[in-house]
């Protein structure tokens, strides 16, 4: 137990965070659509409670990802954030599913809004400042995971650019966040546009774009976890550390290198050729300087590295490329 809880204060914060913010917002907005039966805050309770969830087992995973190697899984636990963000998407899928359902039916049947107009305005402005700076706090903490530090609101489209090398917890939150942003301002619109033009329509119509919306950030969570709980190669990370190991003379050629995302972590495997006159002793030492190189790099926990003769054939076809 007492190790349950250690790990689950390295948990991931952004992903708590938006947990508790989503959960708050999917309550108020449920009070608000009992009160005046609008299917575009219908569409955002449902987003915002799915949200919540989802984040909430993301936050879970990504502390139990954490849990140190042992004998029967030698490899860790990075994996299960993966495994775990699999999982949360159903959640989310079915809510969508339901959203966009709602919204079909009001389109096609559509209803005069009730009185509260004004009580949904005010909880959806809320929902959008709430979701603004949970969506900011994601974009900082994706530029500060690839090593930017920086402040403001200008973090969020700083951070489009580096979401890909961000981690699964945190690519997750920031993707649904920016959505449940987006759909708030949409249902803020929809309410208005529809109150002074009777196009009552306009609600489910919304409503069904959120849910598609939703639906988009199901698939690109489900594909890029998916990679990622089968094993997916870190393409940038194998260039930087093939070209860091050739670097060093005592290595004549990368034979093999494999590094691979467990989780937020990155697992590498190398075969490289050397000198086969070379003591035991000696390259007893190289090796402990290359694991020890190759440890310092940003995110990497495991090393297994092995020699081979040197073949004369040059294998390694980066190290020119990038230092020439």
């Amino acid at each position: 137990m007492l190790e349950i809880i250690k790990l689950l204060k390295d948990g991931n914060k952004p992903s708590l965070s938006a947990a508790i913010v989503n959960l708050t917002l999917g309550i108020i907005k449920g009070a608000a659509y009992f009160f005046t039966g609008n299917v575009a805050m219908f569409a955002e309770m449902m987003h915002s409670l799915g949200d919540a969830a989802n984040q909430f087992f993301v936050y879970i995973g990504s502390a139990l990802s954490k849990k140190a190697p042992t004998k029967r899984f030698p490899n860790g636990f990075g994996r299960v954030v993966n495994l775990v963000c699999l999982g949360a998407v159903i959640i989310v899928a079915i809510l969508s599913y339901e959203t966009v359902k709602e919204g079909l039916h009001h389109f096609l049947h559509p209803k005069e809004q009730s009185d509260g107009i004004l009580f949904a305005l005010c909880v959806l402005l809320l929902g959008t400042i709430l979701e603004a700076i949970v969506l900011q706090k994601a974009a900082k903490e994706t530029l500060h995971e690839v090593g930017i530090e920086t402040s403001g609101i200008g973090a969020i489209p700083k951070s489009i650019i580096y979401l890909n090398r961000a981690k699964p917890a945190t690519k997750l939150v920031w993707m649904e966040d920016a959505v449940a942003t987006a759909g708030n301002v949409l249902a803020f619109l929809a309410i208005i546009i529809a109150y002074f033009t009777n196009f009552y329509a306009l609600e489910g119509l919304v409503s069904m774009i959120i849910g598609v919306m939703m639906f988009y950030v199901v698939g690109r969570v489900f594909l890029d976890n998916a990679r990622g709980a089968i094993g997916e190669t870190d393409e940038e990370m194998l260039i930087h550390i093939g070209n860091l190991v050739m670097e060093d003379p005592h290595v004549k050629d990368i034979e093999r290198l494999e590094v691979v995302k467990e989780g937020e972590f990155l697992h590498v495997e190398i075969v490289v050729e050397t000198n086969p006159h070379q003591s035991l002793d000696y390259l007893d030492s190289v090796r402990d300087h290359l694991v020890e190189l190759i440890l310092a790099q940003k995110g990497v926990t495991k090393v297994t590295l092995a020699f081979d003769k040197d073949d004369g054939i040059t294998e390694w076809k980066y190290h020119k490329k990038n230092n020439g």
